[in-house]
């Protein structure tokens, strides 16, 4: 059983905490910021804001001392060349990204401008930078790890759904996340005798097909590996799962406020405020590449009490005195 709350550290950070007080900034130039987003704009709101509140706590004005130059795909990945070249030809001094499929474009369409990650799966792994605490060339930010949560996550399902023998896994391949998301809930479902059935989705459309095939592979629960499509998507995927009355779990509590059942991960926003620290850094005159890579990553376990009476199952008593939020 999970404890009321886990904490990762911050690998290679000397920091132990995010800030909690503003700080003002030293008089500079207006700057630009470049935000690419595979999201659709009213999609990325949440991170959106939360990101230029990170900018307010650390003393700075949108328009007085920087410009925000804002890009979204609408989960059109292929639209991300075009849009990369576009912030490198505004000459922005940062760039800024939490989509993981976005990255290796930005990598490629400049070796010089920085680029920090506001969120980002194993960027070790995926061949992003060269290690968290020294991540080398123009990159640098926050790694998260839903892929070391996907186990937790089964575990938790399981116990909600104790005779589930075949778990839905739904994913984007196109998103870097998803490989390694599907590795560990591989690894961990085998141990514990349970079939995952990954089922792949990059659009709405495949979203409603993924769900069909749900039920033609009779799953009985199903995880999902969000990346922007999925989580621009999440009211559909939540409204699809009590339509299919399928117990769900998710990364990001953002997913349960939507209509999941349970989530048990990161809060996406804070990732994003945090990310202003690394531009303030960055500003004031710190090398990127210099930069560690951190992972100040808190689970939370949030569950649905509404989802869970209309799909008629029963979270066990202990699951929601451990759960740092229960929405009702």
């Amino acid at each position: 059983m999970i404890g009321r709350r886990e904490f990762i550290t911050l690998l290679g950070s000397a920091a132990a905490a995010w800030p909690v007080a503003a700080r003002a900034q030293q008089a500079g130039k207006l700057r630009r910021i470049g935000l690419l987003s595979g999201a659709s704009r009213e999609g990325a709101s949440l991170n959106y804001d939360a990101f230029l509140q990170g900018m307010r706590e650390l003393g700075y004005a949108e328009k007085r001392d920087f410009i925000l130059e804002a890009r979204f795909a609408g989960g059109r990945y292929e639209r991300f060349p075009d849009l990369a070249a576009e912030l490198v030809r505004l000459k922005v001094d940062v760039l800024v990204t939490g989509t993981a499929a976005a990255i290796r474009t930005l990598q490629r369409a400049t070796t010089t401008i920085p680029i920090v990650l506001a969120y980002s799966t194993d960027p070790v792994g995926n061949g992003f930078v060269a290690s968290l605490a020294r991540p080398g060339g123009n990159i640098t930010g926050l790694s998260g790890a839903s892929d070391d949560t996907s186990p937790k996550q089964l575990e938790l399902v399981t116990t909600v759904v104790p005779n589930a023998s075949r778990m839905g896994l739904l994913g984007n391949p196109a998103s870097p996340n998803f490989a390694g998301v599907r590795i560990g809930a591989e690894i961990a479902a085998k141990k514990v005798g349970v079939i995952i059935v990954p089922v792949e989705a990059r659009n709405p459309q495949e979203i409603e097909s993924a769900f069909v095939e749900f039920g033609k592979q009779r799953v009985q629960a199903f995880i999902a590996a969000s990346d922007a499509v999925i989580f621009t998507q999440r009211r559909q995927i939540a409204d699809l799962a009590l339509r299919n009355r399928l117990p769900s779990m998710f990364p990001q509590r953002e997913f349960a406020e939507a209509g999941g059942l349970m989530s048990y991960g990161e809060n996406l926003s804070q990732f994003f405020r945090r990310a202003a620290s690394f531009v303030d850094k960055i500003f004031k005159g710190a090398n990127p590449g210099d930069l560690p890579i951190e992972q100040p990553t808190r689970f939370n376990l949030v569950i649905n009490r509404k989802t869970a009476d209309a799909l008629g199952v029963t979270i066990p008593a202990q699951l929601y005195i451990f759960a740092d939020e229960v929405i009702e």
